[in-house]
């Protein structure tokens, strides 16, 4: 019988986790900041035993006290955590596992790895549903792929099967910052909590959750999958309340953040716990996961629909695994993430015990956009126009451009509106988003952006900015392509083609790169904007 001394042993996760391990025999320290809350958990438990530690203070007295032979700390929230307990247990000489979520402490565990070997000790972050399980998905669907081109994650947590305030917490230490994300072949951010869109959690037999609310999460997969897979492809991580109007809620709160109002959220926590708690009974008992991943033509998605309540117990469950190997000296001695320590089929059994269904499906990619509006004649292109509209998830090309802007009025608040950079020479990089065959392309100028939506209008590719959309022909030939204006509309209401703006734009070959040429004018106004350039496929 191993001792096993878990860190916030009573709270939302502990608690489930203390539970699984008194379950398997294992003598387990109930641990806290609490000796009431820890006491009150063990009432009437065997082999339970309330302890008195604080992960922030006095930790290695307490485990030269008791001595265990694992420490788990499911404390929570990391995002603001140091290294502290993994330290004193690589001094004790004691195995450590967590249930960390925060990026920069589970991507930073392996500064520790040096010594934790020479101490012949295992530490082990983020035995959670990220990143243990999450890498255990990813690996499996990737499997086989040589080029893997997008990862996308997302969770969606039941409102009533609440694991306490520590994840809340969590959120609002990010809500309305910076995210670091890979994307388009480099690496650039979003803002934590926003991106926001929804997520449809059913099964393939259509039963499950419907569509939910899902926004940008700082957490640790974003900066461990890019490196871990071929083609190292863009990694995004979504999350989410049940109910929508929290999600909108905390969107818009985001916003003073964002702007540099408030530096935090965390500024607003006893506001916005209590407003937080009155909705606990609010909502369902179903919580799901999804992940995708994108790559050599076809799309592998996973979905994991849990009911009964059951859905806080699958952040445990790695745990559960991981302690149990370690305690029978399985895992060899050194720290690291939890990304890859796991393969998706030892949850089974743990799955099966629950209210949980999953299951993974396989569809080929749509074909790029560009060779079903083109047919035969993709083909006749130069390779370095093929190789820039053979795009099927994500993708960058990075390169040089210079920008023209009209000198009138009314040109510059027309070209300010559509967000065109100041005329001058920049670095260019341009991000091609896949999804459900439209693309999607922000084109980056030296740190001004302006975005784009391609697809297909009636077999004629339409490029849509805000309410404004333009339809264009491709007469092509061997020496390149052209954008031939054909249509035009706003808000959906298709105007006189006289009214329209001139756009000329052209894609050719030169010296082995993709060259653009692009100008916009207006009638009685003249030239908008003009930009050209060339770009080459950035690489992973």
């Amino acid at each position: 019988m191993s001792r096993v001394l878990v860190i916030g042993g009573y709270g939302g996760f502990g608690a489930r986790l203390s539970r699984r391990l008194l379950a398997a025999g294992h003598e387990v320290l109930v641990a806290g900041r609490s000796m009431e809350k820890a006491a009150a958990f063990c009432v009437g438990i065997d082999r339970a035993e309330p302890v008195v530690a604080d992960r922030a203070q006095g930790i290695g007295m307490v485990l030269a006290r008791q001595r265990p032979d694992l420490v788990i700390d499911a404390a929570g929230p990391f995002q603001t955590g140091g290294l502290t307990v993994p330290e004193a247990c690589i001094a004790m000489r004691i195995p450590y596992l967590d249930l960390a979520d925060g990026r920069d402490f589970v991507a930073g565990i392996g500064a520790l790895d040096r010594d934790a070997r020479a101490g012949g000790i295992a530490v082990i972050a983020g035995a959670s549903s990220v990143p243990a399980l999450s890498g255990a998905v990813v690996r499996e669907l990737a499997r086989g792929m040589e080029r893997v081109e997008r990862v996308e994650m997302a969770i969606s947590a039941s409102n009533r099967a609440s694991a306490g305030v520590s994840v809340a917490v969590a959120i609002l230490s990010y809500v309305g910052l910076p995210v670091r994300l890979w994307r388009g072949g480099r690496w650039t951010s979003g803002c934590g909590w926003h991106e926001m869109r929804r997520e449809d959690f059913r099964l393939a037999d259509g039963s499950g959750l419907g569509p939910r609310l899902v926004a940008l999460a700082d957490v640790p997969d974003p900066a461990l999958v890019p490196e871990r897979l071929p083609g190292r492809p863009s990694v995004v991580f979504r999350a989410g309340t049940e109910l929508g109007f929290q999600m909108v809620a905390l969107w818009l709160l985001g916003w003073a953040v964002r702007w540099g109002w408030v530096p935090s959220l965390l500024r607003w926590e006893r506001w916005l716990m209590p407003l937080y708690r009155i909705t606990l009974g609010l909502g369902s008992d179903c919580s799901a996961m999804r992940v995708t991943v994108e790559g050599d033509g076809v799309e592998r998605r996973w979905t994991l629909v849990a009911s009964d309540g059951d859905g806080p117990e699958i952040p445990v469950l790695a745990a559960q695994l991981l302690a149990e190997d370690m305690l029978a000296g399985k895992v060899a001695p050194g720290a690291r993430d939890a990304w890859d320590a796991l393969t998706l089929d030892r949850f089974q059994p743990l799955f099966a015990a629950l209210s949980i269904r999953h299951e993974a499906v396989e569809r080929p990619a749509p074909s790029p956009l560009y060779i079903r509006l083109m047919g035969w004649r993709f083909a006749e292109l130069p390779q370095t126009l093929q190789a820039m509209h053979s795009v099927q998830a994500d993708q960058g090309s990075a390169g040089e451009g210079r920008v023209e802007r009209g000198r009138g009025r009314i040109a510059r608040l027309i070209g300010a509106i559509m967000r065109m950079p100041p005329a001058g020479a920049y670095p260019v990089h341009v991000h091609f988003d896949v999804r459900d065959g439209r693309e999607t392309w922000t084109r980056d100028f030296g740190g001004h952006r302006f975005r784009s939506e391609l697809s297909d209008w009636g077999g004629v590719l339409a490029e849509r900015f805000g309410p404004l959309r333009f339809g264009f022909a491709l007469p092509s030939d061997a020496a390149g392509l052209r954008m031939e204006f054909v249509r035009w509309s706003v808000f959906g209401i298709r105007l006189p083609r006289w009214l329209g703006p001139r756009i000329d734009a052209r894609e050719s070959q030169q010296e082995g790169r993709f060259r653009f040429e692009v100008e916009v004018r207006v009638p009685l106004i003249g030239m908008i904007v003009r930009y050209t350039g060339w770009l080459i496929p950035t690489t992973g």
